[in-house]
């Protein structure tokens, strides 16, 4: 790491010189900021320090003109806010220094820092993991580290085009270790990594909390989750007892601005002897923000992003994550709306060259086409049971129909012999379609018999209606084994002789 220690420059005038000279600190009292920002973004925790004042001696703060009541050397803000933008003074021994000037930015940096592995209340020694995401790369951007007075940087490995990059700092001793990183217009938010010697600690997230937002505190013992019951502490009251080493805010109010720890009873693995462990955590305060510039993301068919409290001319960024635990992906998009193309959750941004919003609500989405394929699915199972039905009752149907059906015929009355063709539709070997029964009773013995032994497939479509002389007024009846009376059909003619 290499020692960054920035000296603050302020400009000074004097009788003999007609030019405008910087030089470092100077014997006066003068105010000085720590860590060293750039920029102020609301919600960062920021000291500033009247420098050169005696030990023990009497220190005024004012603030826009206006004297406060502090009379510490410090002045620690610990989340910083709009209300906070002004400037300052302080006096020491009867001196006092230049005006200091800070702008709290209502907004979010341009980068995000979070801690990938590890918790944001560590054993001293011991250290975390953090992730830096910058959605327009990382070209020309380096991380900082701040244990009190001391800045150091830190150095980032990452191959060209990266937005994202993963990087571990050096153990951790102090009690409190703020991160941050920068280019050189722009930022990313503070993480506040704090430390502790004792076994058991009360875990919460390393940014403060935000008013209508929920908070969690989480009571934890080192290398054990056997804890056998929780007391948690707001101050010295107890807020909660129980099994339950969790302690929810549903709903944050500026009254969860306070001093916490929890005392938690628990057994180490393998230890079945003696009486179990109790140990006190150490404090940890909990810091409050207002109600963040948070983009507001619309959907009807499509989605629409926009931040009424923003500024104007802001771009918009959309992301994406499949999965509620997956981290969100960037959507190479910066209009105000987008069309879906895929199911899962959406979230967008506003931004601007050096600050953006904060993400917006979000959002679940489902591609209609699954609602219409679930449509089709539900239809074609309905058929499919349709048709099963109809086939199980038509092959049933068809089981019992009779044998002989009626057929139509066709009369041709062309030529010397008139006669009918019978339309036969599904001959069997052996079978016979028969004729049409209602034939007058006037025509009863005008024909011979068709002769089932005497014919051949195909021999005979017609029958003549010129019968021998000898044989005019008779008939032979149509014979057929285990064929009862009336239970077949005659074929009716015209013109043969006799026939009254």
């Amino acid at each position: 790491m290499t020692t960054y220690n920035q000296p603050l420059w302020f400009p000074v005038t004097n009788a003999s010189t007609i030019c405008m000279s910087y030089f470092p600190l100077s014997p006066a009292s003068l105010v000085h900021i720590s860590p060293t920002l750039k920029q102020i973004f609301s919600g960062d925790l920021i000291t500033l320090s009247c420098r050169n004042s005696t030990s023990g001696s009497r220190v005024k703060w004012y603030f826009d003109g206006a004297e406060q009541t502090l009379t510490d050397t410090i002045w620690r803000i610990a989340v910083a806010a709009p209300k906070h933008s002004g400037s300052y003074q302080c006096e020491s021994n009867g001196e006092k220094s230049d005006v200091f000037s800070i702008d709290v930015l209502d907004y979010a940096p341009s980068a995000s820092l979070t801690i990938k592995t590890g918790q944001p209340v560590v054993r001293s020694g011991g250290s975390v993991v953090l992730q830096l995401d910058h959605d327009d790369g990382l070209e020309g951007w380096k991380c900082w580290v701040n244990r009190g007075i001391e800045t150091n940087e830190i150095e980032l490995r990452f191959e060209n085009g990266s937005v994202s990059v993963v990087f571990q700092p050096r153990r951790l001793e102090n009690p409190e270790t703020i991160f941050w990183c920068t280019d050189d217009l722009r930022r990313s938010n503070q993480i506040m990594v704090r430390t502790s010697g004792k076994p058991v600690s009360l875990e919460m997230y390393p940014v403060p909390a935000v008013v209508g937002e929920s908070l969690t505190l989480k009571c934890l013992a080192w290398g054990t989750d056997q804890i056998s019951q929780t007391v948690f502490f707001k101050e010295s009251t107890v807020i909660l007892q129980g099994l339950n080493s969790i302690y929810n805010i549903s709903y944050v109010t500026e009254d969860a601005v306070g001093r916490y720890k929890c005392n938690a009873t628990f057994r180490y693995p393998g230890r079945t002897v003696g009486p179990p462990s109790k140990v006190l955590s150490d404090d940890q305060e909990v810091f409050v923000q207002a109600p963040l510039m948070k983009a507001v993301l619309s959907s009807n068919l499509a989605m629409s992003c926009s931040c009424p409290r923003c500024d104007s001319s802001s771009t918009y960024y959309w992301y994406y994550k499949k999965h509620q635990d997956q981290p969100w992906t960037h959507i190479d998009s910066k209009k105000g709306s987008i069309l879906p193309t895929q199911s899962g959750t959406y979230a967008c941004r506003a931004v601007w060259a050096t600050r953006r919003s904060y993400l917006s609500n979000g959002h679940i989405y489902a591609l209609p086409i699954m609602s219409i394929l679930i449509c089709v699915v539900t239809v074609l199972m309905v058929v499919g049971l349709a048709v099963v039905f109809f086939l199980i009752y038509f092959k049933k149907r068809n089981t019992t129909a009779p044998i002989y059906e009626d057929v139509a015929m066709r009369s041709r009355d062309i030529g010397d012999d008139k006669y009918e063709v019978l339309q036969v539709g599904a001959q069997r070997e052996g079978d016979y379609d028969t004729l049409h029964p209602e034939a007058p009773e006037r025509q009863k013995g005008e024909y011979e018999a068709l002769k089932k032994e005497e014919m051949k497939e195909g021999d005979y479509d017609t029958l003549h209606p010129e019968a021998p002389e000898g044989q005019k007024g008779e008939y032979e009846a149509l014979m057929k084994e285990e064929m009862k009376e009336r239970e077949y059909d005659t074929l009716k003619m015209e013109g043969a002789t006799g026939g009254e």
